[in-house]
């Protein structure tokens, strides 16, 4: 994995404004965002002893699963080409055969054969009878998950949260994450760090539970507070109001955020702070996942 050239530990940048001052806490960003050019933010540390595992084992492919605007589907492509895997995409949606956007054109020129399936098989993803199916049908690759969430993901992901405690020379109080599949935050989560994960999906109360089953072999996980109501729609959904929102925080920080996931986050993260929801000398770790490249710009 040393051949992608991470930037490790990734820049710990404090923030501060108004609201900030006023509730009397401490908030920093972790810009995992520039963690690597393409293998972005979380899906570095996701993919990490994943991929090690694939080439430990003399794999010489790699299938995963994604939807048309995939974060995971795109930093797989470019790792896969980084490290001499070839890499197999199945895409949620048969009718997006023909789609051109810049997710899936990236991809392919990074090599990965894309494969579009109905939104009704793309549901079988984790049936243990599609996953032998599939795996058959393309030469029985090495198999990684949607959104790379497996019991080595957390293994990376909780490297972050040891590079945190470094830099702050503490531990927060809560570290804050967007959540889609739940690896993320479980693997802030496995670390011992309190976490307050933020569903990017409409209904995501299932995540507590996915959360918890991923951390069934830790004894003692921080605590997780799932947050469920700043999804603006849904997954890849936003507004005006979102993108306002976007807008001005990179006018503020100087820091770019994308709307289906951070931005989402952090809008989430200071009407919190706005709204007193945390008592005075709180230290709070929000993590840039990354994503940039589905950014619709402000």
């Amino acid at each position: 994995m040393d051949l992608l050239s991470p930037t490790i530990p990734t820049p710990l940048q404090r923030l501060s404004n108004t609201d900030i001052e006023r509730a009397a806490v401490q908030l920093f960003i972790k810009r995992d965002d520039l963690i690597h050019p393409t293998v972005s933010g979380n899906k570095w540390r996701k993919l990490k002893y994943n991929l090690l595992e694939a080439q430990a084992g003399g794999e010489k492919a790699v299938l995963t699963f994604g939807g048309a605007y995939s974060n995971h589907l795109y930093a797989t492509a470019a790792a896969g080409r980084a490290l001499g895997l070839d890499t197999i995409g199945i895409v949620r949606g048969l009718e997006l055969e023909r789609e051109q956007n810049a997710t899936l054109q990236f991809c392919r020129e990074q090599g990965m054969a894309l494969h579009f399936v109905t939104r009704e098989e793309y549901r079988q993803r984790n049936s243990e009878d599609y996953l032998k199916r599939i795996s058959e049908q393309y030469g029985n690759p090495y198999m990684i998950p949607e959104g790379g969430t497996t019991g080595l993901a957390l293994k990376g992901v909780a490297e972050m949260v040891g590079e945190v405690k470094g830099q702050l020379g503490i531990m927060p109080d809560f570290m804050a994450t967007a959540a889609g599949t739940g690896g993320t935050a479980a693997g802030i989560l496995s670390a011992g760090a309190d976490v307050l994960a933020f569903s990017a999906l409409k209904g995501g109360d299932f995540l507590s539970k996915d959360i918890h089953e991923l951390l069934h072999e830790y004894k003692r996980p921080g605590h997780l507070t799932l947050l469920t109501d700043f999804h603006f729609g849904g997954y890849a959904k936003w507004n005006d109001e979102l993108l306002k929102f976007m807008q001005d925080f990179r006018a503020e920080f100087d820091i770019q955020l994308e709307q289906v996931y951070t931005a989402k986050m952090f809008y989430g993260l200071f009407d919190l702070i706005k709204n007193g929801y945390f008592k005075a000398g709180t230290t709070i770790v929000a993590v840039h996942t990354g994503g940039l490249q589905g950014l619709i710009r402000a």
